[in-house]
Formats: structure tokens, C-alpha cells, sequence
């Protein structure tokens, strides 16, 4: 049986979510792991490489990074309709915004945290303000990132906007998506 290592309240929410959506036979082991705000620990049952978390592992396979773990999930378990396959339309565009949330996303939004503003990190990623227009753009005349379809993509771009509120804008399409996708990932 396939085993995803998962942390509550981390990175790992999304894929825990996603498995829950597949209804896939896999096991979700929570392991500890250390936090940003100092607590937690390194787990020694945490097979990861630098004890972080997600981590899948299946038979002899084992996938680390969010992007990675989903698009070989949605592939595998393709009954979910979560992820279009190859060779299906909308396959490019997936992907594209499975990249773009590992990418851009998650270092823009940390480097918005953190504070940190430097022309060659705002040139090489984008700033906060692009991102965010990108998504905008992306959202503003439909319900997912997909178009009527809900999808992977949707988990793993709207993650970030449970758990930092304060990154959702008070108006545009962005705050009625992340509601939709969070009603879609309801256990």
C-alpha cells in the first residue's frame, strides 16, 4: 500500500486533500516535523530526505514536492477526473499551473512574508501584485483554474489562501474560488 507522510496544518494539507478526493488506497501516515515558528521537530520515521513533508511513497517509487506527488496521483487515479491526462485537452495548462504554484506561487508568497524585495527575485519569479493579477486574470470570467472543471490544480493554487488569510483580496474573483475550492475539499 502506498503511504503519503503528511503533517497537519503544512504543505502537506493539499495532497492529504487530494488522496481524500481520489479515495485512493493510500495510507496518510502524519509524521512531525519542524515549523516556522521553531516548534516541531525532525520525525526519525519521516523517510524524507530533508524531513519534510509530502512525501509518497509507492512500491518502489518515491516523490517528493507537491507538483510532482499530484500530477502522479491525477495520473494514476485518473477515475477522479482531477487531472487531465495526456494527450487529453487542458493537459498543458495543468501542468502549467501545477509549475507556476511550485515556481512562482509558494516562493513569491514567502518572499511576501518574509518581507524581502529584490530587483533580481521580482524579475526572476514576479512580485506579489503580478501573482496575484495572474490569478485574477486566470479566475475573473470562470469558476477554477480549468474553466467549469475543478481540478488538482485548484487544490494546490488555493492551498496557500487557508492557511495565510491574509493574503486573499477583499474583492475579485480569488476570495468565491478559494470558497469553492475549500467547499470541493470538505472531507
Amino acid at each position: 500500500m502506498a503511504i503519503l507522510y503528511h503533517s497537519p496544518n503544512s504543505r502537506s494539507d493539499a495532497v492529504a486533500a487530494l488522496v481524500r478526493l481520489l479515495k485512493a488506497d493510500i495510507e496518510i501516515r502524519e509524521v512531525e516535523i519542524r515549523r516556522t515558528d521553531g516548534t516541531g521537530r525532525p520525525d526519525p520515521v519521516n523517510p524524507h530526505p530533508e524531513k519534510k513533508v509530502p512525501y509518497l511513497v509507492d512500491g518502489d517509487e518515491a516523490l517528493r514536492e507537491r507538483g510532482a506527488i499530484i500530477t502522479y496521483l491525477t495520473d494514476k487515479y485518473p477515475d477522479a477526473e482531477l487531472g487531465p491526462l495526456p494527450g487529453e485537452p487542458g493537459r498543458g495548462a495543468y501542468l502549467s499551473w501545477l509549475y507556476y504554484y511550485q515556481g512562482v506561487m509558494e516562493p513569491v508568497i514567502i518572499m511576501h512574508m518574509a518581507g524581502i524585495e529584490h530587483p533580481y527575485m521580482t524579475s526572476g519569479l514576479r512580485d506579489f501584485g503580478t501573482m496575484m493579477n495572474t490569478l485574477t486574470d486566470a479566475l475573473k470570467d470562470r469558476p477554477f483554474l480549468m474553466g467549469e472543471r475543478f481540478s488538482a490544480a485548484d487544490i494546490l493554487c488555493s492551498s496557500p489562501f487557508f492557511w495565510l488569510s491574509s493574503l486573499v483580496p477583499e474583492d475579485g474573483p480569488v476570495p468565491g474560488w478559494g470558497a469553492r475550492c475549500a467547499e470541493r475539499m470538505k472531507p
